[in-house]
Parts: structure tokens; C-alpha cells; sequence
């Protein structure tokens, strides 16, 4: 934008704001081509861009936003940030902030990747750099999506392939401008196509025009006094040491040392609302690379906590959730708690939450950067999910070497080596034998010939999966050799350093969840959570109950037995959580996490024990018997359910199974597990009708080895006063069984009203559908596409069938408690 087109845009939505008498937070969004502009549409309210402008200026404003409600004015409002200026002072900014969105195509292959007026993300990234070029490059690495610009998979693309990119709006449209400016084709051109201005083609353009000095330089070999301006140039332009690497042929190694000779290290600087304008104090940090450093490390007790990224499935908001509570239980002992991470949607990124927060993506040079400037007590790594756990050996490899030059930082928590024992599947299967803990039968391979062969070892049907894996990503449930073969050639690149892993599937066992906080002596168990949905659906995707309902005692003593083995074992110190199965009576341990999971803030909140609190003083030192916590037992159930995105993806296939696709979950607490249940699917926005004057109405289509438990749900949905429709199949059984129910046309029969129909007309209330496999029934898809798209209620398992059809029966009406009552 020029200054005039900014100013004429700030007075439209001063105007605006005031002829609607707007008090408090106000988001407008504006069009605007060749200096005219047209208003889009105003929310008077604080909206999802408020958080992100927010993180970029420094500038609270939910919080101004909350003291305006109170009565207060801006001029009466203090700026927390100078502790000079009042709220009336506009944020003045001396960087460049460049937010990316993070997308979930990765999990939902079939979905429209086009990007259009229909919001598709999960989560997003925040970037600052003192360019546009350094911020964008920081950005896209924060993304954690293991892309970047210049990729051999753009560089193998045809022409056309990358003009059809840039001219389509979709997720991979950046990397394809990128590649199209490498290969020479104009700015011009690429801005025609895309209709994106061309300030920010040519600022891509200043990037790709480094990486070739950089390639020349690779061959050419300048000299010394060359190479270092061109790698502060480079740097300041936002290239990592690993990008460098790759681009010189150098190891990162290398890279890193020849910055230090040169002195090439990162500066901190502030983000103070004010561009420096008056002096502020805010712990708020970005990394560039310039002469002037601001930052000044305390010489207190301090300890770094390493955050997740951006949402994204498999790792959602919980984990800032345990970032926070750690901050908290860290300053109640004393110690300064520092964070890094680089979304703006989060509480941790908060610039008053931590003594010290850093900006930065989540990779091993930006992290060790502050470390080394900081020189901390401790590095935290369990509370970032995957993203930080994955740095816990490089980093520890990396501390010790930087010992001799004064560094004094320690992992905390789980040794790194006992991480990797966790995470690496060959490694805890040798443990798991030695401790005498039965887990399903596997194996690995590295080959379709070699699976094959392990399949028919182990017997139909497997699940097979990747190593390391985060969110279940391309895992599957195979039942045959024709299956196994697609799988292999389809859905993975398997290699030496990554063999495929092949389990023994445990069809029809219960799935079972436990969150545990050790301290390599005693171990507390959090809860024991069941999952409602049958084994096959990933633990993110399965609603679960505390406390358990069909375990026996006997089944929870052998449980809590396995997880106090596995956690002393592995020396765990901190969090840790389990995954097992029981199947006729017998508990296997199907994996475990060295950290924080997904499900603790459900059972913080379900149970009232503050496990991440209670694991972070774990971590700097101090004993569960000091601490005073016990697993508790409880007079109320807690539902948690899931909130899958459907409805944002079309064409996406509503089918769940070993793969995670959820984006958030919500919890139901009451006196009963009926009404819990009940309350988690209102919650989800997936309501269960409740039986009324006005009779409900319910479709049934389930597969052959179903049958039989259909009968006892539509039994219960009957005697709620439910009508009963169903196919031709499926009728038929129910009616041999004395059940009364209606036949519906399937969709490929003409003559008669078929399920789609009654769907359009509002004619059904819920939905219970089941398939043998995600490749048995085009049918499904269709009538499960119809129900996300018409917004009926939908249930694709026969537990959750089970479970829904107990709470519409025993339902009345919905009992009101704070969380407090439940917890007295």
C-alpha cells in the first residue's frame, strides 16, 4: 500500500467504527484495486486477525478491548508495553511480520486444495524480520511442513505444471513462484497470472537472486572477504544455516563454524509498540542479524520452554495449554521461565505470559541461537508435542558440543536417549519383551516383498505405518495382500533408514489412553481413559470416557502395573503417556509418548490434578511425595469428544480410521455417563435428538458383521420413541428381530425415496452408517458427504451408536454445575 491508500483505508475505518458506535475491538475488511476500495464486511467484535495483530504490534487488543467494557477510556488505559503511553497511542512498528497458513491437505489427500472465501486452515504462523525477505523466509521454516523454498520436488516439475500452480489458488503456490522465478520466468508474468502484486514477486525474486550468488559461489570459490559479505547478505535475506548448506554443499556443521569465525551471529531485538520511540521494556524478542543487540540475559535460575508451532491435526492448542501451566509452576519456584514459539493464536505467545518470550521458528539453529545467547539451567522439550520432541537428541548432541565454550544448559526432564527408545519402534519392542509386557505381534519392512512376508507371519489384518509418525499420518488398516501391495506402492516411500512397520491389528479390542506424570521413583497416574469408538480409529479421533466403564479391576490393576513398569523403564521424568488394548482379558501396550499428550488438559480438567504443572516441578527437582498428588477417584464422568473438519473440506471423505482428522475436541461432565456423553455431542455441534412430542426420526445402514449390535441400538432408539429407517438389508434383519422399520431406497434406485432424499427434506435426525473398510461402498461417502453438508448428525462406529443410543433414552434434560462443584 502507498501512504495515501494506508491513510484513506485508516479514515474509512474511523468513519465506519464511529457511525456505528463501536466500543471495544472492531475487525473491518476492505477491497481494494487502483486507489478505489469497497467495504467487505465489519465485525464489531474482537476477530480471529485480532490475535495476529496482537503478536505483531505488541499492542493488547482484547485486553484495551476488555477495560473499554468496564467504562474505561483509551487515554485512561496504560500501555503495559512502555508503561508510558496510554492505549490512545497507535502501534508504530520498525520490522515486517508475515503470517502463513498452516493447511491440512496432508491429511486429506482427496480434499479441493483450492483456496477461495471459505476459510480451510487449521492454524498459522507468525514470522518477524527487519525485510520482507527475511520474515518470509522465517515463516515458511516455522511451518514445520519439511518444505522450502527451492525443493527438489517443485525443481522436477514441468513448466505448465508450475504455471498452472501460480495461476490457481492453492497451498503450493508460493514454492511454485519461487521455482518459476529460478528458471527466469518473468515477474510480470508471474504477477498476470497469479494476481498478486508484484512488490511481493520481486521480493521473492531479491531471495532467488542470493541463492544463485550463493551457487556461484559453490563453484567459483570467491574469496574469504567475498563469501563473508555475501553470507551476512544472505542471513539478513532470512537463509538458514541448513539452507546455506544445501545450496554450497557445505554440512551445516560447517556453515555455522565459518559464521562464527566471521562473527555472522543473530541480534535480538524488541517489539515495544512504539518503533523505539519512547523506552519500553518489554520481554518480547525477534532474531535478525545486525550490529545493535537488545537483548540482555539475566544471570537468574532460568529455564527455556520449547512450544509447538502452529495447529495443526495432531497437534492442537492442548499443548499450549501445558506451555502455560509450566510457565506458571516454573515462577511459583523461583525460576524465570522463558518461551519460544512462533504462533500467534496461542496464550504462550502472549508477551506477559513468559519472563521472556522469542518469536522464532521451532528448528534446531533458531533454538539453539537463543540458547547459546541465554546460556539457560534447562531446556524443556515435552511440552511442544512431536515438534519438540523431535529436538531433544540434536539438541543434546549440540549443548555438549558447545560445552568447552561455557554452556551449562541440560535437557530437562527424560534423558534424550530414553526419548528415542520411546519413539524408535524396534527399540521399545525390545523393551517392552524384557519387561515381560505383551504387545501385538510385528515386524518391519523394507520391501513389498518383505511385508508380505510379515503379514502372512503375522495374519490378516495388519496395520501398517511409517517410522515416526505424528497424528497416525499414512497409517492403515490392511486386510489382504492386494490392499498391502496398493499400500506400498501408494501411500509411502519406504527405504533403508525408513522401513515400513507392521502390527498385528487387534480387531475389536477396547482402546485405552493413560496420562501419567514420573519422576523416575513413583508414578501418578492421571486417569485411565476408554475410548468409546472400537480399535482402528485413531486415539485424537475416538470420543473417551473417565473414569472407565467395561474394565474390571482386575484390567485396571494390570494397567496402572504396565505404566508404573514402562515409566520407571525408561527412566521417564516429567509426562508420559500410554496407549494399550485389551482384548479377552489381555492388556497390550500398543505405544508410548515421553510427553505431553493431546488428552491432558481433558483430564486436568476432568479430574482436577494439574498434570503439566505437577510434571514441569518434576522436572527442575522435585518428588510426586513432596508434591502431595494422588490419582483420584471419581463421582462424575467426563465425555470427551471430537470436532472433525468436514464441513470446511468438500470432496473430503468423512471417514474415520487410523489417520487423525480431527482439528479440536470439547468435553461433557455430568452425574451420568449418558448425560456426559450427550452434552459432549452438543458441544461438538453433532446433537442428539431428544426424545419429544415430535417424533425423532433415525436412518440405519450398517455392514453384515454389525448387524447383530445394531439390533440392541435400534431396540433403545425405538423405545425413546424413535421411528426407525433403514435399507432393504438392514431392515430385513431388524424386522426378523421384531424391531418396526421403514425400507428406504438405496441411492442407485429409482422409484422410490432413498436416504439423500430424506436428508434434503429434513426427515432424519441422525444418522448411523457403518462400512467394512474405506473401499467397500461408494454409497457411504454419499450419504456421509450429505449429512456434513446438510448438518444432520452423523455416527460412523457401532459404540458410539451404542453410547448415543443410551443417552437419548435415559435423557430428560440437561443439569447445570461449575467445573468446581464437580471437583469439590
Amino acid at each position: 500500500l502507498t501512504d495515501e491508500e494506508h491513510q484513506m483505508l485508516r479514515s474509512a475505518a474511523l468513519k465506519i467504527i464511529r457511525a456505528l458506535k463501536v466500543e471495544g475491538g472492531c475487525n473491518i475488511q476492505f477491497a481494494l484495486r487502483e486507489g478505489e476500495y469497497r467495504v467487505i464486511e465489519v465485525n464489531p467484535r474482537v476477530s480471529r486477525s485480532s490475535a495476529l495483530a496482537s503478536k505483531a504490534t505488541g499492542y493488547p487488543i482484547a485486553r484495551v478491548a476488555a477495560k473499554i467494557a468496564l467504562g474505561l477510556s483509551l487515554d485512561e488505559i496504560e500501555n503495559r508495553v512502555t508503561g508510558k503511553t496510554p492505549a490512545s497511542f497507535e502501534p508504530a512498528i520498525d520490522y515486517v511480520v508475515v503470517k502463513i497458513p498452516r493447511w491440512p491437505f496432508d491429511k486429506f489427500p482427496e480434499a479441493d486444495r483450492t483456496l477461495t472465501t471459505s476459510m480451510k486452515s487449521t492454524g498459522e504462523v507468525m514470522a518477524i524480520g527487519r525485510t520482507f525477505e527475511e520474515a518470509l523466509q522465517k515463516a515458511i521454516r516455522s511451518l514445520d511442513i519439511d518444505r522450502d523454498f527451492g525443493d527438489d520436488e517443485f525443481a522436477g516439475k514441468k513448466d505448465n505444471e508450475i504455471l498452472r500452480l501460480i495461476e490457481w489458488p492453492n497451498d503450493e503456490r508460493i514454492f511454485a513462484i519461487y521455482e518459476a522465478l529460478r528458471r527466469g520466468i518473468s515477474a510480470d508474468k508471474i504477477s498476470e497470472l497469479s494476481n498478486i502484486d508484484i512488490f511481493f514477486i520481486k521480493k521473492i525474486e531479491n531471495i532467488v537472486k542470493i541463492e544463485k550468488e550463493l551457487r556461484r559461489y559453490r563453484y567459483e570459490k570467491g574469496s574469504e572477504e567475498e563469501f563473508r559479505k555475501l553470507l551476512k547478505k544472505a542471513k539478513r535475506m532470512g537463509f538458514s544455516d541448513e539452507r546455506i548448506s544445501r545450496i554450497t554443499g557445505m554440512t551445516e556443521d560447517e556453515v555455522r563454524e565459518i559464521r562464527r569465525r566471521f562473527c555472522i551471529r543473530p541480534t535480538y531485538k524488541m517489539v515495544d509498540t512504539c518503533a523505539a520511540e519512547f523506552e519500553a521494556s518489554t520481554p518480547y524478542y525477534y532474531s535478525t542479524y545486525e550490529e545493535e543487540c537488545e537483548l540482555q540475559p539475566s544471570k537468574r535460575k532460568k529455564v527455556l520452554i520449547i512450544g509447538s508451532g502452529p495447529i495443526r491435526i495432531g497437534q492442537g492448542i492442548e499443548f499450549d495449554y501445558s506451555t502455560v501451566h509450566a510457565v506458571k509452576a516454573l515462577r511459583e519456584e523461583g525460576i524465570e521461565a522463558h518461551i519460544i514459539n512462533n504462533n500467534p493464536e496461542t496464550v504462550s505467545t502472549d508477551f506477559d505470559t513468559s519472563d521472556k518470550l522469542f518469536f522464532e521458528p521451532l528448528t534446531l539453529e533458531d533454538v539453539m541461537n537463543v540458547i547459546e545467547k541465554e546460556n539457560y539451567e534447562g531446556v524443556i522439550v515435552q511440552f511442544g508435542g512431536q515438534t519438540s520432541v523431535n529436538l531433544a537428541v540434536p539438541l543434546k548432541e549440540h549443548i555438549l558440543r558447545m560445552r568447552e565454550r561455557g554452556l551449562k544448559t541440560e535437557i530437562l526432564g527424560t534423558p534424550p536417549d530414553r526419548i528415542d527408545e520411546a519413539e524408535d519402534r524396534k527399540r521399545f519392542s525390545k523393551l517392552l519383551l524384557s519387561l515381560g509386557i505383551p504387545q501385538p505381534e510385528s515386524g518391519y519392512a523394507f520391501s513389498y516383498e518383505e511385508a508380505k512376508e510379515v503379514a502372512r507371519r503375522i495374519g490378516y489384518p495388519v496395520f501398517v505405518r511409517p517410522s515416526y509418525v505424528l497424528g497416525g499420518r499414512a497409517m492403515e488398516i490392511v486386510h489382504d495382500e492386494e490392499e498391502l501391495e496398493r499400500y506400498m506402492k501408494e501411500a509411502v516411500k519406504v527405504s533403508k533408514e525408513k522401513p515400513v512397520l507392521i502390527d498385528k491389528f487387534l480387531e475389536n479390542a477396547v482402546e485405552i489412553d493413560v496420562d501419567a506424570v514420573c519422576d523416575c521413583e513413583d508414578v501418578l497416574i492421571g486417569a485411565i481413559m476408554e475410548h468409546i469408538e472400537q480399535a482402528g480409529i485413531h486415539s485424537g479421533d475416538s470420543a473417551c470416557v473417565i473414569p472407565p466403564l467395561t474394565l474390571s479391576e482386575k484390567t485396571l490393576n494390570t494397567i496402572r502395573e504396565y505404566v508404573r513398569k514402562i515409566a520407571k523403564a525408561l527412566n521417564i521424568c516429567g509426562l508420559m503417556n500410554v496407549q494399550l488394548a485389551v482384548k479377552d482379558d489381555v492388556v497390550y501396550v500398543l505405544e508410548v509418548n515421553p510427553r505431553a499428550s493431546r488428552t491432558v488438559p481433558f483430564v486436568s480438567k476432568a479430574t482436577g490434578i494439574p498434570l503439566a504443572k505437577i510434571a514441569a516441578k518434576v522436572m527442575i527437582g522435585k518428588k510426586l511425595r513432596e508434591l502431595g498428588v494422588n490419582e483420584r477417584k471419581l463421582n462424575h464422568f467426563a465425555v470427551k469428544e471430537v470436532v472433525l473438519p468436514f464441513i470446511k473440506l468438500p470432496h473430503s471423505a468423512p471417514l474415520l480410521g487410523p489417520e487423525m482428522k480431527s482439528t479440536g475436541e470439547v468435553m461433557g461432565i455430568a452425574s451420568s455417563f449418558e448425560e456426559a456423553f450427550f452434552k459432549a455431542q452438543l458441544a461438538a455441534e453433532n446433537p442428539l435428538p431428544l426424545p419429544s412430542k415430535h417424533t425423532a426420526s433415525v436412518f440405519i445402514s450398517v455392514c453384515d458383521e454389525d448387524k447383530e449390535k445394531a439390533v440392541e441400538v435400534a431396540r433403545k432408539l425405538s423405545e425413546a420413541n424413535m421411528r426407525i429407517f433403514a435399507t432393504d438389508g438392514t431392515a430385513k434383519f431388524l424386522r426378523e428381530r421384531g424391531i418396526k422399520v421403514s425400507t428406504v431406497g438405496k441411492l442407485h434406485e429409482d422409484g422410490q425415496m432413498n436416504i439423500i432424499d430424506m436428508l434434503l427434506e429434513r426427515e432424519i435426525q441422525l444418522v448411523i452408517n457403518t462400512v467394512k473398510d474405506k473401499y467397500a461402498y461408494k454409497d457411504a461417502h454419499i450419504i456421509r458427504r450429505a449429512c456434513v453438508d446438510f448438518r444432520i448428525p452423523y455416527i460412523t462406529t457401532m459404540n458410539a451408536a451404542n453410547a448415543a443410543a443410551d443417552a437419548i433414552l435415559r435423557m430428560k434434560e440437561i443439569s447445570v454445575k461449575s467445573l468446581n462443584e464437580y471437583l469439590k
